[in-house]
């Protein structure tokens, strides 16, 4: 039996959190590293802190897997020093891959929404608030019946028809397409200097951008006509959800359910009241603030995030939406904790660097 390697770590956890859901802004997959190395020893942190990159030194790994993203905005370089910059040359100097989660983590089935909703109660729960993903492309090309087969395998091995863990991903409309030929023309059927009417198929496959220039090309090299028509259409779609709005426990009331909040993810809370009423309950990990009008568009009437500032409180009492704001790692925390699971669930040896907070803050009485 072969050794896993990096790529095939990578390949495990896109297989449970899909990298195409991730947001458009956000730098998710191997961040530093090479996927054909191999992976004997992975480690599992919040974040890449001063000290996550000390403990990766102490006790070498192959790769470190984190929830937050280490190189957040592009850099020129890798200088040592206490930056991201300096942290990420270390990890280098230490031989450490770097892998990130995050959002496409947050909004997969059992990633870090699902777990802050499980342990807080919530049930029946179900998706809100888009995370927009990265720009994709719809390619659209019209062929003979027995030519689409062919022209649509090409374009997927060149990187389209892929939608979350489904790939060759197409759909296909029959219909009939007219041309008439110049006298120079070579065409593959019909009549020249005549109105020609043939049937085709149209073939539609989604593409990231990034691939546009493989996709068409592929089309072209393997479609039977001498001038394959072809469209390019920019698309936005299949966004994956951040928050995950449900049922409390049965019997809470507002209060009661920010103290459980506080009991469950340790340390106190902050609670705007925006009303008694309590019937649906929204969850965003991490910063939420953003998904204030969607959480209450979804009819919740109160939302458990991090990093709420006064405006924005104020904004969700308007919206008769309240806050319980218990920091922005702690709601991250479940969504740690079912990360470092599923790195457990792959047989290779496993270290457990969550314990190390990443907060900035500390309590002080």
């Amino acid at each position: 039996m072969s050794e896993s390697t990096i790529g095939d770590v990578l390949g495990t956890i896109g297989g449970h959190a899909p990298w195409s859901k991730a947001a458009g802004w956000d730098p998710v997959g191997l961040q530093l590293g090479d996927p054909d190395r191999p992976a004997r020893r992975i480690a599992v942190c919040h974040e890449v802190t001063e000290t996550v990159v000390a403990a990766v030194e102490a006790d070498a790994v192959d790769l470190l897997i984190s929830y937050h993203p280490l190189l957040f905005r592009p850099t020129t370089r890798l200088v040592a020093g206490r930056s991201p910059g300096g942290r990420a040359f270390r990890l280098v100097t230490a031989g450490a891959g770097l892998a990130v989660v995050h959002t496409s983590f947050d909004v997969a089935t059992g990633g870090a929404a699902d777990a802050l909703a499980e342990v807080l109660g919530i049930e029946d729960t179900t998706g809100f608030g888009p995370v927009g993903a990265a720009e994709s492309i719809k390619v659209v090309t019209f062929a003979p019946a027995d030519s689409v087969d062919r022209i649509a395998e090409a374009m997927a091995e060149a990187g389209a028809g892929r939608i979350g863990n489904y790939s060759a991903c197409s759909y296909r409309s029959e219909g009939t397409g007219t041309f008439r030929p110049d006298s120079w023309a070579r065409p593959t059927t019909g009549a020249g200097d005549t109105l020609n009417q043939e049937p085709e198929v149209r073939l539609e496959m989604m593409a990231s951008r990034s691939a546009e220039s493989s996709v068409v090309a592929a089309l072209v090299s393997t479609h039977p006509y001498e001038e394959p028509a072809y469209d390019v259409y920019d698309r936005r779609g299949n966004d994956g959800m951040l928050g995950r709005v449900g049922r409390p426990p049965g019997g809470t009331t507002l209060r009661s359910f920010a103290h459980m909040v506080a009991e469950v993810l340790g340390g106190s809370v902050r609670l705007s009241w925006a009303g008694a009423d309590f019937n649906l309950a929204a969850v965003v990990p991490g910063s939420g603030a953003g998904l204030i009008e969607a959480a209450a568009a979804a009819g919740a009437r109160v939302l458990v995030t991090g990093d709420i500032r006064h405006h924005e409180a104020r904004r969700a009492i308007d919206l008769g939406l309240s806050i319980i704001d218990p920091g922005h790692a702690r709601t991250e925390r479940p969504g740690v904790a079912a990360l470092l699971t599923l790195m457990q669930g792959t047989g290779l040896e496993v270290i457990d660097l969550t314990g190390i907070d990443p907060s900035p803050w500390e309590g002080v009485q």
